[in-house]
């Protein structure tokens, strides 16, 4: 994404009419940063609120996660299938994010951090006891040459972020500043904030694009000690981490060490775990968790199960259509084919009953535009895009099918037929024809939970003659594909941050439509969403932002890109007696916090 894509300066003007002029000013406070008003911790405070400072410290634990991985470099497109639990604990940030909040940075690398009431430029001040993994002092020259090298080698969200930044500037081992004046995007400091720091004389910058098995250096808690490749990952707690006392990460990183196996498919990895091979297991079927965890290991209270409340937005998985073909141009076929998931059925023969379906980007959030008629704010931010958001969508109204749930609903079969032949479509022998050529396409998923889904569907979409295929593929082909976009229909993951922001661009955004490896899976080039994701970002005010993000969901939902699936208010989380976690959960995140369960540790 070129700087070119950020709104000119008729467009910011735009926004801020749209928004309103007035709007309360952020507090600027040198220890941290909030994207709205002020941090809630104050500068003493010793500890985020979901650790225990006094968290006993020791002990192994064993994780066991399904695939494989074939790097271990997080940071670059060819990551795709990189080994998990590498950030934070062998990679960390220029600062924290505390997961109590909705997007508010904490001291770390950088100790302290400056901005101005416009969000033109931000300074960040060092650590100078801040060391990476083999003792060496990280300076600012590292968080130059890491900003340079993300900018040109990272991820799409980092080169899209980075790429905005005018002038970056060093005026000595412990500071950097970054520029961007005019911009008016309000998050792009905590983005950078949010940077990782990696060692310029450590880091091989000609193969930084490969995908490698190379132990890196880092500047986190832990060491990787061992590796077997695509199937094992051993971290060490490095008993000299340099910020261990630090407020933002007390109560945290609490066991000696952590082996992370990869299993191949899920039938083993949940064997391994009845077995008592791996320590906890996160259930992510409704079926296996309301029949299968009466095994001796639970009965004997060896393994306690909690559903323990995931805060903030839902997000949204769905199968979604890859704009990229023609066969989905059309927004009616789109909509058509939304008609024909039966999710009432679904829920009650696959999933127990225990899913809520999705109706929204932003789903059990204020950010959710469903059930609301757009305020006068947002119909002003919508007005320059007439047609963009459906009436339905507009007031409020509009939501996902609801069937009979008898699998074969006649209704919903009638309407979906009815918008496709507006297309052009007609039924000939059971079959859906256009210009003499079958409906069809394939619907790619990479696990059997995937499979039996999309199979469903399948079988659904078939009762109106379209041919759906399922094609299940391994781990290291579907993130091939689907960097490259090489699909017709799969199922996506949009996870909603408490604070929407510019991940947006790279999911929505017109310029990362054609980005390799961007999540702008659906291909999505809309004005109108651009636009919206530019009023997220240019919000002065909570309630400004509240107003952009709900119209950016209302333009989205208009568009059909997705078929929303469900999701749970829960996680389901089934873990050693030896284990312990935090009273209190994080207000916005998983129970587990990360992969590596950063806030848990071992009972002594």
């Amino acid at each position: 994404m070129q700087v070119s894509d950020a709104p000119g300066e008729t467009g910011r003007q735009t926004l801020v009419a749209a928004l309103g002029e007035t709007a309360p000013q952020d507090e600027l406070v040198p220890y941290a940063i909030a994207m709205h008003g002020a941090p809630a911790l104050p500068q003493a405070y010793t500890h985020f609120p979901y650790t225990n400072p006094n968290a006993p410290k020791g002990g192994r634990i064993v994780l066991g996660f399904q695939g494989t991985f074939d790097s271990l470099n997080p940071f670059n497109v060819k990551s795709g299938s990189a080994a998990q639990g590498l950030v934070p604990a062998v990679f960390q940030t220029l600062m924290a994010r505390s997961l109590d909040e909705p997007f508010t940075m904490y001291g770390l690398i950088a100790k302290s951090i400056e901005t101005d009431a416009e969000r033109n430029y931000v300074t960040f001040h060092l650590d100078p006891h801040a060391r990476f993994s083999d003792g060496t002092q990280i300076t600012s020259a590292d968080v130059a040459f890491t900003f340079d090298l993300l900018k040109d080698k990272g991820r799409p969200q980092q080169r899209s972020a980075y790429t905005l930044v005018e002038r970056v500037e060093v005026p000595d081992s412990e500071t950097i500043r970054f520029d961007f004046p005019g911009l008016n995007d309000r998050e792009l400091p905590l983005i950078l904030a949010l940077m990782p720091v990696l060692p310029k004389h450590a880091t091989d910058t000609a193969a930084f694009e490969d995908a490698s098995f190379a132990i890196p250096v880092g500047s986190g808690p832990y060491r990787i000690t061992a590796v077997d490749p695509g199937k094992r990952l051993v971290l060490r707690r490095n008993p000299d981490y340099w910020a261990k006392d630090l407020p933002s990460q007390r109560g945290q990183f609490n066991f000696d060490e952590i082996d992370i196996e990869y299993y191949r498919d899920a039938n083993s990895l949940f064997e391994a775990f009845q077995a008592g091979l791996t320590d906890l297991r996160v259930e992510t079927s409704p079926l296996i968790w309301t029949t299968a965890y009466t095994f001796p290991a639970v009965r004997e209270h060896r393994v306690v199960c909690e559903s323990l409340p995931i805060g903030g937005p839902k997000g949204l998985d769905g199968f979604v259509f890859n704009l990229r073909r023609p066969l989905f141009d059309d927004v009616r076929v789109r909509e058509a084919l939304g008609m024909m998931f039966d999710f009432e059925w679904v829920n009650a023969n696959l999933f127990a009953g225990l899913y809520t379906r999705t109706k929204s980007f932003f789903d059990d959030s204020i950010f959710a535009s469903a059930g609301r008629p757009a305020s006068p704010a947002e119909r002003t931010l919508l007005a320059p895009f007439p047609g963009a958001v459906r009436k339905d969508v507009l007031e409020g109204r509009w939501r996902p099918p609801k069937t009979d749930g008898s699998g074969r609903d006649r209704i919903w079969a009638r309407r979906a037929l009815n918008l496709l032949a507006f297309s052009g479509y007609r039924l000939n022998d059971g079959r859906l024809i256009k210009d003499g050529k079958p409906f069809q396409f394939e619907i790619m998923v990479e696990d059997r939970l995937q499979e039996r889904l999309a199979l469903n569907y399948a079988y659904s979409l078939a009762r109106i003659g379209i041919d759906a295929r399922v094609r299940l593929v391994d781990e290291v082909q579907y993130q091939r594909r689907r960097q490259n976009f090489d699909f017709d229909v799969m199922i996506g993951s949009w996870t909603a941050s408490a604070s929407p922001g510019s991940e947006q661009r790279t999911r929505w955004g017109s310029a990362a439509a054609d980005e390799p490896a961007s999540f702008n899976l659906a291909g999505v080039k809309s004005p109108a969403v651009d636009a919206m994701i530019d009023a997220v970002l240019a919000a002065r005010s909570r309630d400004q932002f509240v107003t952009a993000v709900r119209a950016l969901d209302r333009v989205l939902l208009s568009g059909f890109y997705v078929v929303p699936l469900f999701h749970s208010p829960d996680q389901w989380i089934a873990a050693s007696a030896f284990l312990q976690r935090p009273r209190k959960l994080p207000a916005y995140g998983s129970p587990t916090v990360d992969a590596t369960l950063d806030t848990w540790w071992r009972k002594p």
